[in-house]
C-alpha cells in the first residue's frame, strides 16, 4: 500500500511549500537565524537589547468558521491577515508589539492550489506588519477532518517592557473608551452567518451593501499596531485595550476593567457597517444577540483618560463611544 491509499498526498504539500518559500523567507528579518525547513524556528533574542524589563507575551487564535465561507466563496487570499491581523491585536491588549508568527494549517486533504494562496496570504501579512513568519506546521489528517475541511491558527509572540503593560488595574472611573472601527465581523460569528446566508450566492451584488455579499462577508479583520505605535510614540496614555472579538461587547469590555467598574456605550456614537443590519434583517436575529455574537463596527476599544481622549482621537481618528463607571458589565445607552 502507498500513503496515497490512506488519503494523504506528500507531494502536494511540497509543491506548495516549495512554491511559497520565496513568499515566507522575504519576510525574515535580521534576527531570524533559522526558519522554513527547521524543526524548530530560531530568532534571535538580541532583538530585546536596550529594554530594561522585556516581558515576552504569547497569543494563539485561530479563524474559525469563516475558513467554511473562503473555502465556498472561492477565495483564501484574505485569511492570512484575518489570522495574523487578529493575533496582532490580542498582543496590544497588553500593550506589546509583535516579535514574530507561527501558523498551523491543516485539512482532510491538502490541495496545492488552496494551500500555496493560504501560505502566501500569511508571509503577505507577516511582511505588512514586519514580522517574520518564522516557522509553523502543515498536516494533512482524514478522518480528523470532514472531507473538504481546512484549518487554520497560529501563535504570535510578542515583547512589553514590564511597567509598560497595559491592563485594568491601570483603568479608572471616567475614563474615556475610543474605538477604532471594524472592517466588518472580522473572524468571529461565522458559523450564524452561514447559517443565514446558507444557499445564497455569495457573487451577488447586494444594494445595501454597496459590494457583493462575497465581499463584504471575507473583508479580512482589521489591524491596528499602525495607530498603536502612534500613539506609543506620541507618549499618549493608554490604560487599557479591548479587542472585541467572540463574544461582543459584553464577553470582552470587561475582560479589561476592573473589579467595581463597568462601562457606558452610547449607541449612534459610531458607525454600524451596513453587514451586520443586513444580516439583522435576513436571520430575524434579536438585537441583544447581535452585540453579543459580532463587534457591531467596533474593533478596537481603547481606555485612557478624558484629557488624553482627544489628543488620541486626533492622532488615530476613531470614535468616542462611552466612559467608564462604576458598576459591573457593560450598559448599552
Amino acid at each position: 500500500m502507498r500513503y496515497e491509499e490512506a488519503g494523504v498526498n506528500p507531494e502536494a504539500k511540497a509543491l506548495a511549500l516549495k512554491r511559497a518559500r520565496a513568499q515566507v523567507e522575504a519576510t525574515y528579518t535580521p534576527e531570524v537565524l533559522r526558519g522554513l525547513g527547521a524543526f524548530g524556528g530560531l530568532f534571535d533574542a538580541g532583538a530585546l537589547k536596550g529594554m530594561r524589563h522585556p516581558v515576552l507575551v504569547a497569543t494563539t487564535d485561530g479563524v474559525g468558521t469563516k475558513v467554511l465561507l473562503a473555502l465556498e466563496a472561492g477565495d483564501v487570499s484574505g485569511l492570512g491577515f484575518d489570522l495574523v491581523n487578529h493575533s496582532v491585536n490580542d498582543l496590544l491588549c497588553q500593550g506589546a508589539r509583535p516579535l514574530f508568527f507561527l501558523d498551523y494549517l491543516a485539512a482532510s486533504r491538502l490541495k496545492e492550489e488552496v494551500l500555496f494562496p493560504l501560505l502566501t496570504s500569511l508571509a503577505e501579512a507577516c511582511r505588512a506588519l514586519g514580522i517574520p513568519l518564522l516557522g509553523g506546521e502543515t498536516a494533512e489528517m482524514p478522518g480528523v477532518y470532514l472531507e473538504g475541511a481546512w484549518d487554520l491558527a497560529g501563535t504570535m509572540v510578542g515583547v512589553v517592557e514590564r511597567e509598560e503593560i497595559l491592563g485594568p488595574e491601570r483603568v479608572q472611573e471616567c475614563d474615556l473608551l475610543l474605538a477604532l472601527p471594524a472592517s466588518g465581523p472580522h473572524t468571529n460569528g461565522y458559523s450564524l452567518i452561514r447559517k443565514v446566508v446558507a444557499g445564497m450566492d455569495l457573487s451577488a451584488f447586494v444594494p445595501e451593501l454597496g459590494t457583493t455579499l462575497k465581499e463584504a462577508l471575507l473583508r479580512p479583520h482589521q489591524g491596528y499596531l499602525a495607530e498603536f505605535l502612534r500613539l506609543k510614540e506620541a507618549g499618549v496614555e493608554v490604560h487599557a485595550i479591548a479587542h472585541i472579538t467572540g463574544g461582543g461587547l459584553p464577553e470582552n469590555l470587561p475582560r479589561a476593567l476592573p473589579q467595581g467598574l463597568g462601562a457606558e456605550v452610547q449607541r449612534g456614537t459610531w458607525p454600524v457597517p451596513p453587514v451586520f443590519p443586513y444580516l439583522q434583517r435576513l436571520g430575524g436575529i434579536p438585537e441583544a444577540e447581535m452585540f453579543r455574537v459580532f463587534n457591531m463596527g467596533l474593533g478596537l476599544l481603547l481606555i485612557l483618560p478624558e484629557e488624553e481622549a482627544r489628543r488620541a482621537q486626533g492622532l488615530v481618528g476613531g470614535f468616542l463611544v462611552g466612559r467608564v463607571v462604576r458598576g459591573s458589565g457593560v450598559y448599552l445607552l
